[in-house]
């Protein structure tokens, strides 16, 4: 690709692109893996952590919910322990909360057991729960059956990342997008709209919602487009309500939790989300659109088959996003005291959900190898939870590709 020179050497060892949780993790585990190594960063806003990582709800995940063996069932087990020692040592405020899984409905109830299988066969510990002793963990909430996990929590998973900045060694470059990439035998040069230019070794993409961009600017077919899907939360105007951590029994089908209760570390109480197609990539209200986003989106053939496949599941959730009664219906099923003024509008978030060519939703971590690149493809959550081992594995990944280079 023209318009970016890449000679006169290398300014770093390896450039990151993204500042978020995963690419800081990423450069936090390179200055631990191989001190020494030159490592710059990217982010186009002005700061860390302003999209995925710091508009979610803040749950250290315990990893129960995820297919054993897979990258995610691997990372957020281990990451969730590790999540806790680091905020430990670096004095961050957390706390390990347990939650519950809740069935409310007789057909959710070969779900709760396969999830308490699942969970066993992950390491997580599980409790099985009557409706008598889903009270005395949650007074206010109603169930046929529940599974309560010792090892979730909560955190701010903003100031995590700060530290991870902090502690990386790195130098962190705010303020502008990637426009171009031309990638050569020796070395990758990276422009971004600023009109500053990067020579490096090696090039990390952890973009998160322009992923797949900026590894199509880089030359490949990363075989994924990224959808975005916008989580609606409210907060809860009567947090007494609710002790801790409270969650309906996940429909496999989909990587979306749906709507659950959530005690943040400062002591409120988030409901949510739901899930609907955002209209930007980042459009963190209906009243965003990006055209280009939309184009984009439009002219990728999974996401056609994706609709095809799950309309009645994305009517439901549109629904809710437009109802305020539709979602109080949905917040009652787990929480039945609560009405419509109990919720007021709180701040959304946009998963970065990469789907296949197919239709396919993703629904694992999925991190691809290129000459001199590295990709990071999906990395929704509980990526936040399993950030400090995934970044040891793509720093793991970008120092064999800088020892072969």
């Amino acid at each position: 690709m023209g318009g970016v020179s890449v000679g006169g050497g290398v300014d770093c060892d390896v450039l990151v692109i993204g500042g978020g949780i995963v690419g800081l993790s990423t450069a936090h585990a390179l200055s631990r893996l191989a001190p020494g190594t030159r490592v710059v960063v990217l982010e186009k806003e002005s700061g860390p952590a302003r999209h995925q990582t710091g508009r979610n709800s803040g749950v250290i995940h315990s990893g129960i919910y995820y297919r054993p063996g897979s990258l995610k069932a691997r990372f957020a087990v281990s990451g969730a322990a590790e999540m806790v020692k680091f905020c430990a040592e670096h004095g961050i405020a957390h706390e390990v909360t347990g939650k519950l899984i809740v069935a409310t409905e007789r057909e959710e109830l070969p779900r709760l057991h396969a999830l308490v299988q699942r969970g066993r066969e992950n390491g997580i510990p599980v409790r099985e729960l009557g409706p008598a002793q889903i009270s005395e963990y949650e007074p206010e909430v109603r169930g046929l059956a529940a599974i309560h996990v010792g090892s979730t929590g909560i955190v701010d998973y903003g100031r995590v990342t700060a530290q991870l900045a902090e502690s990386s060694g790195a130098e962190i470059v705010y303020g502008g997008a990637v426009d171009l990439i031309s990638r050569r035998a020796s070395a990758v040069a990276v422009r971004t709209t600023s009109g500053l230019v990067v020579r490096a070794r090696v090039l990390v993409n952890c973009a998160g919602l322009q992923c797949d961009r900026i590894a199509r600017l880089a030359g490949d077919d990363p075989g994924m487009r990224i959808v975005p899907f916008r989580g609606e939360y409210y907060d809860l105007a009567r947090p007494e309500l609710v002790r801790g951590l409270v969650y309906p029994v996940p429909d496999p089908a989909f990587p979306f939790l749906g709507v659950h209760l959530t005690r943040g570390i400062g002591g409120g109480v988030h409901v949510g989300p739901n899930a609907v197609p955002a209209l930007a990539r980042e459009g963190y209200a209906w009243s965003t659109v990006r055209p280009r986003d939309i184009a984009d989106e439009l002219a990728w053939p999974g996401s056609w088959r994706m609709a095809a496949r799950h309309w009645r599941y994305g009517t439901g959730e549109i629904h809710r996003s437009l109802s305020k009664q539709a979602f109080t219906r949905a917040v009652r099923r787990l929480l039945p005291a609560v009405t419509s003024a109990d919720l007021h509008p709180a701040a959304a978030g946009v998963r970065a959900q990469a789907v296949l060519r197919d239709g396919t939703l993703v629904d694992d971590f999925l991190i691809r190898d290129a000459p001199r690149t590295v990709h990071v493809l999906n990395a929704p959550s509980p990526a936040a939870t399993a950030s400090l081992p995934i970044g040891r594995e793509i720093a793991t990944r970008a120092l064999r590709t800088l020892g072969s280079a």
